[in-house]
Parts: C-alpha cells; sequence; structure tokens
C-alpha cells in the first residue's frame, strides 16, 4: 500500500509542470511552431550527430558547436567560438541575422568580420564532458534566441535562466540537459572537476519533463530516448511521458499553435 501510493506522485509538482506547458506554448508562438514539428529533431549524444575528429581542443569546440548551431537552426548566424580565457569581456552583443530568424530560410552572412560576429565562449576543461559542453552551447544560444521574442516567457524575467534552458530543450537538445544538468562528485577528489561541469537551472527531473513533452508533441518512441538518458532517468521519463501525455487539453493547446500561427502568417 505504502509503495501504491508512492509511485502516484507526480514526477515533478503541479506549479513546475504547468510552467513548462507554458514555456514550451511560449517557444511555439515566437520561434516557429512549424519548424519545430517539421525540421526539429532529437539530437542525441551518438557519433551520427556528432561525428568529426579533429586533434585539438579548439578545433573539437569550434566542429562541436557548428553541429549545434545546424540542429538549432541557426547556422547561417555570425558567430565566433573562443577559449573563455581569452574572450575580450562584452556585456551586451548584436546579433547580426538575415533572411529567417530560424531554419533554411536564413541567410549566411560571408562579409560579416570577426569584430561584429557573436562571441561564443567555450570553457577548455569541459571538452572531457561533451554532453555539458553541447548543453552549454545550446544554452548560450538559448540565451540569444529568446531576447528576440516578442513577449516575455512566463514567470518575466525572474525565470530567464530556466526559460532559456527549456528553450533549448525545445530547440532538441533536451537529452543534454538531461544527462548534465547533475553530476556526482564521488569519493576521490582527483576524480571530480568542477570546471567541466555546467550550471544547470532546470533539475535533471525537469529537464527529463521537458524532454517527455518534446518527445510527445514530435511523436518520438520512449526507446528512441532512454537508450541515451542516463540509467537513473529513464524510469522518471517513461512516468513523465505517461502524465504528459494524459494533460490532452495542454498537449491539444500546444499543438493548435501551429495552426493558428500557420493561419496568421497566410493572412
Amino acid at each position: 500500500m505504502v509503495f501504491t501510493l508512492f509511485s502516484k506522485q507526480p514526477v515533478i509538482d503541479p506549479s513546475s509542470s504547468e510552467w513548462i506547458f507554458n514555456a514550451y506554448g511560449w517557444a511555439l508562438q515566437n520561434f516557429d511552431a512549424d519548424l519545430f514539428y517539421t525540421d526539429t529533431v532529437l539530437v542525441c549524444p551518438t557519433d551520427k550527430f556528432f561525428p568529426e575528429r579533429v586533434n585539438s581542443v579548439h578545433a573539437m569546440a569550434e566542429s562541436m558547436f557548428e553541429r549545434v548551431k545546424g540542429y538549432a537552426g541557426i547556422s547561417h548566424w555570425s558567430t565566433l567560438v573562443q577559449d573563455q580565457n581569452m574572450c575580450r569581456q562584452i556585456e551586451s552583443q548584436r546579433v547580426l541575422i538575415k533572411g529567417a530568424l530560424r531554419g533554411p530560410e536564413g541567410i549566411k552572412d560571408e562579409s560579416v568580420e570577426d569584430s561584429e560576429k557573436l562571441v561564443i565562449p567555450y570553457n577548455p576543461q569541459q571538452i572531457n564532458n561533451p554532453e555539458g559542453m553541447i548543453a552549454t552551447y545550446a544554452h548560450i544560444l538559448a540565451h540569444h534566441l529568446g531576447q528576440m521574442a516578442k513577449s516575455p516567457p512566463p514567470g518575466g524575467v525572474d525565470y530567464w535562466p530556466q526559460a532559456t534552458e527549456l528553450l533549448a530543450v525545445f530547440l532538441g537538445f533536451g537529452l543534454m540537459f538531461a544527462n548534465s544538468a547533475y553530476n556526482f562528485r564521488g569519493g576521490c577528489g582527483s576524480c571530480y572537476n568542477p570546471y567541466a561541469q555546467r550550471t544547470a537551472y532546470l533539475s535533471e527531473v525537469e529537464a527529463t519533463y521537458a524532454l517527455a513533452l518534446f518527445s510527445v508533441l514530435k511523436g518520438i518512441p520512449n526507446s528512441d530516448v532512454t537508450r541515451h538518458l542516463k540509467g537513473h532517468l529513464r524510469g522518471a521519463y517513461r512516468r513523465s511521458v505517461k502524465e504528459v501525455s494524459k494533460n490532452v487539453q495542454d498537449i491539444d493547446r500546444l499543438r493548435q499553435l501551429r495552426v493558428e500561427q500557420a493561419l496568421s502568417n497566410s493572412l
């Protein structure tokens, strides 16, 4: 009886679940719902998605970032990847974009000088934590993308770090966020490198729930996701998919946003 009662507890608290659904609504309204359904893929931590083999830390950081840009649908953005120890300090950067904000209609401008490109810093010590580095890159891009929204995310500025992580999950990087949200330090100080980790704002369970919503909206089978998830998150993921799927009214509301956006664009 005790175990039955415990198993019926929601994966995350109702207020967090409501916020995640609302944040998806914000992302769909502001960043092309049709592109989400037609082009966005679940990015997996495999050689198929990140096949490059290079011989330097910087080359690996650059090649990994170019892949992240491509999966995020912003290959045409003018960017410059730099070691964070060598980056110039910039309080605010303007992103120079031609054509569409995201997707195949974006236009790459080869004439942009390095001094005008969006600087993307990387931590060299994170190179041995590729999922963490990918998530960090996706979060940086989501931060800049999120600033171009026509409306603030649910919760406003107080929830900006969480909203931009959610936006990165929306862009297809949910596996990396769930897998890298928490890293056990272990008992041996010499085998834990805090500089290789990333700062997470969504908990690993919240990121897993957001990933489940992505999969339900995209119709992705559980097995395509769980094979890449950390073992202790697989049960939470399956439960999240069940919970999300039962929330029929909110799922329909999110799917309807694509129809509404298409009608608005046709006027």
